[in-house]
């Protein structure tokens, strides 16, 4: 079908703001009526659409047909990938694939042309003779983006008590056209021209990064503004004039607005004073240099515009510790349009993306929380990742004009041979088969070694014994030099395997590429080496930097041939327990970790290392997971895909998940179908539990319960049972107390606790009833008054630590597991808190914030504020004045209506209801539809964790036994306790930490052959729990334990 002129225009079904096509009408005029002969196309059949920037009767005037069925098509254009389904047999297509990176989430849509014979050009990768990219859209993001952030900056402004000329802006989309946009702007300027803008907020300083399209796109728009340019040299002098100037003057106004234009020599320097900033060293060494934007230039910044290509080997932009530096000292910083949308990426509290619907979140450092609102403290910051569609119209007449010129081309040539050289070099699949410029797209997916199933015994990679790390940097991509360099690596035959692939953004940003090469003996990969380093020289020599490549290499590895070799481990989740396992896992078989090895296999062998593959729903998520780490891939999966789920855990030799018990038993069938063993730290539920003759059946293990509650506390537990009844003794008592808690200096809010994940699994285990067994009588307390049963608590070990705990869930079952109910009198597992914590939840909860019942007052048309939302609990009159409702009159409605009867408990909860924030006069989001949904927002956004905060985790075991051959009794205790910490900038709390490395030691056990029970287990056993805690002490958890006869 390719190359019979006829040309189809896909419907846009991304999203539902993407107007714009790849062919206005206009143009599909001029093809037509051109005639098939001159421009190449007979007919173009156009997919109805209703929100299309042109609407169908315009395709229709000019005589283009409207229909669904595109079979006829030979070329079939879009702008955004189409679904699956539209990919028909044997069709040329041309969009954005985003293909050519061979990132695996868009490794579906490859596979799709490929297995229909279908052909595939990307835009992207259509450039000019200059080597830029000729199909585009930066401008138009600049432009919508600085737009879009100047009406929400002049909202800012107002919140802030200053009236600004940007108020009066609208979104991009809200104007006919670009040039009414202008028009617009134009009007703002010449208001600040004659009526100036508060001095409060001057100088009024743009810093924008970058000199690309989007920046001058960006730039477009601030010109329309009166404005003086300043060199960032400049900034100091510009703030110290405007200081001097406005000392005592309140009234006066400033007639301009300041630009500045940083590129990369004023974000980083050198960290050899020596030398200067070299853009290729930089982009080949990134580790020489250090950020100094945070410095240098944002202590002068009003608003950051962010348009600059990043990769996560560069230094950041802005990271969140550095904001809080900033904000601390007064930086003027009012927001940040983030027109790149780079989510977690250059500016680090960016982690987010907005919509043109809702474009603006609120930052506010203080407690490092985002809001909607515009009112109160912060960084507004807007993030829209498909900004150019709000000129849909210009933007589409822009792409248009150019596509148009070689629309013709496309549609009538079969063959790649009679197409122009830079459509030629577009063309990454041709019917059905990827074209030899984008062979290193197949090399690189096959290189995956996470697939060891796939590797040919006699294959390169089979043999490999010596291994070195190489990072590649330069035009590797767009010049197509990676082809050359897997050439040479397989040519002198060894093998590779991509670790990380960074492909540049345009012409003027190199790729990034590290290589893990591999040989069977050393003289071959010294060849290898050598070759790639004539490679690199030949290109320093060039004079052209057109094809640069700078080659690293790192310490030689060499493989011992008595060892089991690499395994996999796939893990399932991203969250925060997730990094500790991998750091864990990857560092087994270091040199420098060899203690690892002592706990694994009964065989002489030892692993030599572990490749851990982190999955995720969002892959930026699972890439942040893996950062700087070695033998580890991130990949985007959901779970809910069976296919892909079962691609991934068939390669797998263990599969950690870390998911919410709710997916676990997904996992678990399809760890059972496929043989491979399985490790959570959730309780075992019923679901799970069903699993356990399937798992028998299949030879696996399914390790779950092996985090810290449960997980450490059992292995402690059977331990010091275990242990003691090898001695004679029987036990007469067994107390389990644990809990998580912000550090003490970190418990500096009234319910000295604050939460590290959502609170909303905190809250509702406040309502989970318990029981336990206290001297022979079993105990039960209700859910509801689970907050009143707290009790004191103190550790002689720890007499500093105020502490109270709550009984948590059944504790009698415990009794069965450790096989203890038929000798102790009192089995009782506890939740710790510090002290006062039950008192004011339960008086929380008596008032109704945790009533989980949709209330008509959270229907009503205008939402609520968090003001009337409390004066509604309380049964105020909603009219109260404001200044009369204070902390005092909170704390008298507390005991007037009896919620509770102490006063100093009335008093702290009054303490803590301000502290969250119901006095504010914001408005409640939608998205909480009653009390509960409401609290758990006030609790997530003002007690978490500030950067430079720790959290702590206390887990405390006594246990008492007798000893019926002399009739002497002790008293064992044992307790851990562990602290979060900081290493080399990265913050691990000590939940994450507790939970992430038993996690990982069940898959080390696994891999190892430690354990070979099978089934759904928990680790009771003597074959898990003495190497797990062994391993636990070596790694820096130490247990402490202490007997005291009674």
């Amino acid at each position: 079908m390719l190359g019979n002129g006829v040309v189809g225009i896909l419907s846009e079904t991304t999203n539902k703001w993407e107007r714009r096509v790849p062919l206005t009408p206009e143009h599909c005029a001029r093809l037509l009526r051109g005639g098939s002969e001159k421009t190449g196309v007979n007919r173009i059949i156009v997919q109805p659409s209703t929100k299309r920037i042109h609407h169908d009767a315009l395709y229709e005037d000019v005589g283009c047909e409207i229909s669904e069925d595109l079979s006829e098509c030979g070329l079939i254009l879009g702008i955004k990938r189409p679904e699956l389904s539209m990919i028909l047999a044997n069709r040329g297509y041309a969009f954005f694939s985003h293909t050519h990176k061979a990132q695996k989430e868009n490794m579906p849509l490859l596979d799709k042309v490929l297995a229909e014979g279908a052909t595939l050009f990307d835009y992207e990768l259509i450039t000019g003779d200059h080597g830029k990219r000729l199909l585009a859209f930066g401008k138009f993001a600049g432009r919508a983006g600085m737009l879009d952030f100047l009406g929400g900056l002049g909202e800012r402004f107002l919140n802030l008590g200053f009236s600004t000329p940007f108020i009066s802006l609208g979104a991009s989309y809200m104007y006919s056209s670009w040039v009414a946009a202008k028009a617009a702007v134009i009007a703002a300027g010449e208001e600040i021209a004659t009526m100036g803008l508060p001095s409060g907020i001057c100088p009024l300083v743009f810093v924008f990064t970058g000199t690309g399209n989007v920046s001058q796109g960006a730039q477009e728009i601030f010109k329309l503004l009166p404005h003086t340019y300043v060199h960032p040299s400049q900034l100091p002098e510009l703030f110290q004039k405007a200081k001097c100037s406005s000392l005592g003057r309140t009234s006066k106004r400033v007639f301009q607005v300041y630009g500045c234009v940083v590129t990369y020599q004023d974000m980083v320097e050198h960290k050899d004073p020596s030398k200067s900033f070299d853009k290729a060293d930089y982009y080949a060494h990134p580790e020489n240099y250090r950020p100094v934007f945070h410095e240098k230039i944002a202590p002068y910044t009003s608003v950051l515009v962010n348009c600059m290509y990043w990769e996560r080997r560069f230094p950041r932009l802005l990271t969140t510790s550095q904001l809080h530096d900033l904000v601390r000292k007064g930086c003027p910083l009012v927001g940040i349009s983030d027109i790149t949308c780079d989510v977690g990426g250059s500016i680090e509290f960016v982690n987010q993306t907005t919509s043109i619907d809702s474009p603006f979140l609120k930052y506010d450092p203080s407690d490092e929380s985002y809001h909607h609102s515009m009112e109160g403290n912060g960084i507004i910051f807007l993030a829209v990742d498909i900004l150019p569609t709000e000129f849909a119209r210009e933007a589409s007449q822009h792409f248009s004009d150019i596509l148009s010129q070689f629309a013709g081309i496309l549609a009538s040539s079969e063959s790649l041979d009679t197409l122009p050289q830079h459509l030629k070099k577009a063309c990454i699949v041709h019917s059905g088969a990827i074209t030899s410029l984008y062979q290193y797209i197949s090399r690189m997916r096959n290189s995956d070694t996470s697939d060891t199933s796939q590797i040919p015994q006699d294959s390169p990679a089979a043999e490999v014994k010596y291994t070195t790390l190489v990072s590649l940097t330069g035009h590797l991509f767009d010049k197509f030099l990676i082809n050359e360099a897997l050439d040479i690596i397989e040519g002198a035959g060894g093998s590779f395997h991509f670790v990380k692939c960074h492909v540049g953004q345009n012409s003027d940003a190199p790729s990034y590429s590290e290589l893990e090469i591999g040989a069977h003996d050393k003289s071959t990969l010294d060849k290898i080496i050598d070759s790639l380093s004539s490679l690199a020289n030949a290109s320093d020599a060039s004079v052209s930097t057109d094809n640069m490549v700078s080659l690293k290499v790192e310490k030689l590895i060499e493989k011992k041939h008595d060892t089991i070799g690499e395994s996999t481990v796939l893990i399932i989740g991203a969250g925060r327990v997730c990094r500790p396992a991998v750091e864990f896992l990857t560092s087994a078989g270091h040199p420098s970790k060899k203690w690892l090895n002592s706990y694994l296999a009964k065989e002489p062998k030892e692993i030599t290392s572990i490749h851990v593959i982190v999955a995720s729903l969002f892959l930026k998520d699972a890439e942040e997971v893996i950062e700087g780490l070695p033998n580890s891939t991130a990949i985007l999966l959901d779970v809910m895909n069976h296919e892909n789920l079962s691609d991934y855990i068939s390669r797998a030799d263990v599969v950690i998940s870390l998911l919410p018990p709710s997916c676990h038993v997904i996992i678990a069938n399809t760890c059972i179908q496929f043989k491979k063993h399985l490790v959570t730290a959730s309780y075992v539920d019923e679901s799970m539990s069903k699993l356990d003759e399937a798992a028998k059946t299949a030879g696996i293990s399914i390790l779950c319960e092996m985090g810290l509650d449960p997980g450490i506390d059992h292995m402690m537990a059977m331990k010091m049972i275990n242990e003691t009844k090898a001695r004679g003794g029987r036990i007469k008592s067994f107390f389990s107390y644990c809990g998580g808690l912000p550090s003490p200096d970190a418990a500096n809010n009234p319910l000295a606790y604050k939460f590290s994940w959502s609170p909303i699994g905190a809250i509702r285990a406040g309502k989970n009833p318990a029981t336990y067994l206290n001297g022979g009588d079993i105990v039960h307390v209700d859910g509801e008054k689970l907050y009143d049963s707290a009790s004191r608590l103190r550790i002689p070990d720890y007499p500093a630590f105020a502490l109270e705990c709550l009984p948590n869930r059944d504790s009698m079952v415990f009794g069965d597991l450790y096989g203890i109910q038929n000798e102790a009198s009192t089995i009782f597992r506890g939740t710790l808190r510090y002290e006062g914590f039950g008192k004011i939840m339960g008086t929380l909860a008596k008032i109704g914030f945790f009533n989980t019942e949709a209330t008509s007052f959270m229907k009503k048309n205008e939402r609520p504020t968090y003001r009337a939302f409390l004066l509604s609990l309380l049964e105020f009159q909603e009219n109260l004045d404001e200044s009369v409702m204070s902390e005092k009159l909170i704390y008298e409605k507390i005991l007037s209506r009896g919620f509770c009867q102490e006063k100093e408990v009335a008093a702290n909860t009054a303490k803590t209801i301000v502290f969250l924030g119901f006095l504010e006069e914001a408005e409640i989001p939608s998205s909480c539809q009653c009390s509960f949904d409401v609290s758990c927002l006030r609790f997530e956004e003002r007690m978490t964790y500030s950067e430079s905060e720790k959290d702590m985790v206390l887990l405390l075991h006594e246990v008492e036994a007798e000893f019926p051959n002399d009739g002497h009794t002790e008293n064992h205790r044992a307790i851990l306790l562990e602290f979060g910490r900081t290493e080399i900038g990265r913050k691990y709390t000590a939940m994450a930490l507790t939970v992430g490395i038993p996690v990982a030691i069940g898959a080390l056990l696994l891999l190892g052959r430690n354990i070979e029970a099978k089934g759904v287990l928990r680790p009771l056993l003597p074959e898990i729990y003495e190497p797990a805690l062994e391993i636990l002490e070596a790694y820096g958890i130490k247990l402490q334990e202490k007997i005291d006869q009674l």
